[in-house]
């Protein structure tokens, strides 16, 4: 399987919380950056044929940024572009970010006719007050709409972005942003803690003592919630952040939970083809100076050792509900996980962090909780 990332790094505002690379909209940028995406899927697609890497791409995801902030014919440049360099397989999940108060009804007709099947629209809350509070955009009504004309057009594979822990958000607003996504019945839901990144607005609003964090106990409770809540209607968590209905899972995210392999496109872009991960620089001058010069626009290019890749294999594996496979690492590694880390897993079932089977291990629920210190007992 190889997945293709395209980054769109422009937005009409950054959001509060955002560390994401990302640029204030200009027109012209944005059409010297479309000719220079084109170049760089150009340069993959020469690599692809020079070193013989099979060019079958099972799942395409454009984000961003705001990817919706493209009108209909850069779309369709963008989609003419992906066609004329990658194989896209005939049963591709193509997946297209969205936001409301950039998206329109026309846009997404045109999504639907280039071969999109599946949406991801960033809501994060249900309550004005709080989409004004952490920078978003749009009121909720819009992105009803928005969703309505998603369905509308022929889209029945919709995921919608949710967030917790907001600044000044109690536990009754958020049970409220759950039940009204709940019943639009979406295919999917991303339900994500806000994380204060340094250098974000909201970092600095509570370095500025402008509000309090919610305490952790919160949190949890809240991401509990979240997995009972989701589950009495219809939605398995198969990942730490992330619910579907049956056969709604987002397969370029388990592409990258699997560790396998994609190309990334676009300033800021990653990607880890044939053992090799690299970064591309953020700038977007850089970007295209790079580009004028058709060369890649790398700021990083390492080749991941045995080691490294066991560590990612564990790091992604355990983030989703199935687990690691012991299966896996015999076949990939020629290793005994269970011997290897013998240890560490006695410690972490006893303090009922993991659970273990014949077949491998997964997180237990409190293991989910606080699951960056189950990676650490693994990487250490």
């Amino acid at each position: 399987m190889l997945g293709l990332y395209i980054h769109i790094p422009f937005c009409i505002s950054k959001c509060n919380y955002c560390d994401f690379n990302s640029y204030k909209l200009d027109l012209d940028l944005k059409k010297r950056y479309l000719d220079d995406l084109e170049i760089e899927m150009k340069l993959y697609n020469e690599d692809i044929k020079k070193n013989n890497i099979k060019n079958e791409i099972s799942s395409v995801f454009i984000g961003g940024g705001t990817p919706s902030i493209l009108n209909s014919n850069e779309i369709r440049k963008i989609f003419s572009t992906i066609k004329n360099n990658f194989n896209i397989k005939q049963d591709a999940e193509i997946t297209m970010e969205c936001n409301p108060g950039t998206l329109t009804k026309e846009k997404l007709i045109t999504m639907k006719e280039v071969g999109v099947n599946r949406l991801s629209i960033g809501l994060q809350a249900v309550q004005d007050y709080h989409l004004k509070s952490i920078g978003r955009i749009h009121s909720y009504d819009e992105f009803v709409k928005n969703y309505k004309e998603a369905k509308e057009v022929g889209f029945n594979n919709i995921n919608v972005d949710l967030m917790y822990a907001l600044p000044n958000q109690n536990f009754e607003d958020w049970k409220e942003s759950l039940q009204k996504i709940v019943n639009l019945n979406p295919s999917h839901v991303s339900a994500y803690s806000l994380i204060l990144e340094e250098g974000t607005k909201l970092y600095d609003m509570y370095e500025n003592n402008e509000f309090e964090v919610i305490d952790e106990d919160t949190d949890i409770n809240m991401y509990n919630y979240t997995i009972s809540y989701l589950k009495e209607n219809g939605y398995n968590q198969y990942e730490i952040s992330n619910y579907s209905k049956s056969h709604f899972e987002c397969e370029h995210n388990i592409l990258y939970w699997k560790c396998g392999h994609y190309i990334g496109v676009g300033p800021g872009a990653s990607g880890y083809i044939e053992n090799y991960r690299y970064n591309n620089v953020e700038s977007l001058d850089e970007y295209h100076s790079k580009l004028s010069e058709n060369k890649k626009p790398l700021s990083n290019l390492e080749k991941l050792s045995i080691e490294d890749k066991i560590q990612e294999k564990i790091f992604m594996g355990l983030r989703m509900n199935e687990g690691i496979k012991f299966e896996d690492f015999r076949n990939e590694f020629k290793i005994d996980f269970k011997e290897k880390y013998s240890k560490q897993i006695t410690d972490l079932k006893n303090k009922k962090l993991i659970n273990e089977s014949i077949t491998g291990i997964s997180l237990t629920q409190k293991g989910r909780e606080i699951s960056n210190s189950v990676f650490v007992e693994f990487i250490n």
